[in-house]
């Protein structure tokens, strides 16, 4: 339960003689391109078959 009584020291940043500028620069911020709209299927059927025939993953 000592630890909830100790102080935190502070240190300011430039004691340590760390530069807080940011070395990053933004070029370009871009929208993600849109997403095509999802298929919804009746049944296991037609899944199974276009699973087959057009993704050919089965």
């Amino acid at each position: 339960m000592k630890a909830k009584k100790k102080p935190i020291e502070v240190i300011p940043a430039e004691s340590l003689g760390v530069d807080l500028q940011s070395h990053l620069q933004v070029t370009s911020v871009e929208e993600p391109p849109a997403r095509k709209a999802g298929v919804i299927l009746s049944d296991v059927d037609e899944l199974v078959d276009k699973l087959k025939n057009e993704a050919k993953v089965l």
